[in-house]
C-alpha cells in the first residue's frame, strides 16, 4: 500500500436492521467520512474526500469497498474528480466492489474534470453474488483550459468490469483523446459536450421494468441523446450525451429515484452539494 497516493478500505453491514461501517481503513490523500443516516431507512451514506482538492501527475488511487449480505450504502463524492496536467505519468484510479446477496449500492461520484494536458486512467472492477442490487454512474465533462477551449486533455480512459457470482456480464471501456480525435464526430460526442453512463443491476430489471425505467427517462425531457441497452443479466445501461452536467445528473437521479422507490421503498435522495 505503500506505493498509491491514496488508499482506502470500506466494509459495510448490516446489524439490527442499520447499515454500518463494520472496518475502515485509508491512508494518504484519501478519506472516507462517518456513515451518515439520510432517513429512517437504515441505509448508510458515505462521502470521499481527497484532501489535496485534485489529482497530479503520477498520483494512484485504490479503493476497496464491500457491501455485505443485506446491507445498503449510499457512496458518493465530496467534490468533482479534478484531474491537473499530468507532463510524465497519468493518474491512476483503481476501485474494486464487492456487493453480496440481498446488498444494495449506490455510487454516485460527482462528474470527472480533466484539465489541460491531463491524463487519467480509471478501472473499476465490480463483484455482484446474484441478488445483489447495484447502481453506478459516471459523468465526463469536455474540461478546463485558460483559454476557455474545450477537450484540451490528452486521454481519459475509463473501464469497468462486472461479474455476477463470478462470472463476467459486462465490459465497458472508454477512451478518449481529443489530439488524435474529433471530439464532436459521429459515434463521439455529436455536437454534445458531456457524457454520462449509468448501470442498474438486480434481479427486479425485468423487462416490464426497462420499459417502465424508458418512461421515467422520456418525461426528464432531456435535449441531449440518450440511450438504453438491457444486459445479458437483469439490468440496463443508460448512455447520455448532453449539453451540462446538469441534465445528466438530473436524468440519473429520477432512474435513482425511481429504482429505489420501486425496489425498495425508499424515500428520495438528493446529493446536490452547493
Amino acid at each position: 500500500m505503500a506505493d498509491w497516493t491514496g488508499f482506502l478500505r470500506l466494509e459495510a453491514g448490516h446489524k439490527l436492521g442499520k447499515t454500518i461501517a463494520s472496518n475502515v481503513y485509508f491512508q494518504g490523500a484519501f478519506k472516507v467520512t462517518r456513515p451518515i443516516y439520510l432517513d429512517e431507512s437504515g441505509q448508510a451514506s458515505f462521502y470521499l474526500m481527497n484532501p489535496g482538492g485534485g489529482y497530479v501527475d503520477g498520483d494512484r488511487y485504490r479503493m476497496e469497498i464491500v457491501v455485505a449480505v443485506d446491507a445498503q450504502v449510499l457512496l458518493t463524492t465530496q467534490s468533482s474528480t479534478k484531474i491537473y496536467k499530468t507532463k510524465s505519468e497519468p493518474v491512476i484510479q483503481e476501485t474494486d466492489i464487492e456487493v453480496k446477496k440481498g446488498g444494495f449500492l449506490e455510487y454516485i461520484p460527482d462528474p470527472i474534470i480533466a484539465y489541460q494536458n491531463a491524463r487519467y486512467r480509471q478501472k473499476t472492477t465490480i463483484r455482484m453474488e446474484r441478488g445483489a442490487v447495484l447502481i453506478a454512474s459516471d459523468i465526463i465533462t469536455p474540461g478546463w483550459s485558460p483559454d476557455g477551449e474545450l477537450y484540451r486533455y490528452r486521454m481519459l480512459q475509463l473501464k469497468t468490469e462486472v461479474y455476477m457470482d463470478e462470472q463476467l456480464v459486462v465490459h465497458d471501456h472508454l477512451r478518449l483523446q481529443p489530439d488524435i480525435q474529433n471530439m464532436q464526430a459521429l459515434g463521439i460526442f455529436e455536437g454534445y459536450t458531456h457524457y454520462g453512463s449509468m448501470l442498474i443491476i438486480g434481479e427486479q430489471a425485468a423487462t416490464e421494468f426497462v420499459d417502465e425505467l424508458q418512461t421515467v427517462i422520456a418525461e426528464c425531457g432531456i435535449t441531449g441523446r440518450v440511450g438504453c441497452s438491457a444486459l445479458t443479466i437483469p439490468g440496463i445501461a443508460v448512455r447520455v450525451l448532453a449539453s451540462s452536467t446538469q441534465e445528466i445528473e438530473q436524468l440519473f437521479e429520477q432512474c435513482t429515484r425511481y429504482v429505489r422507490q420501486k425496489w425498495f421503498n425508499l424515500d428520495p435522495v438528493s446529493l446536490r452539494k452547493y
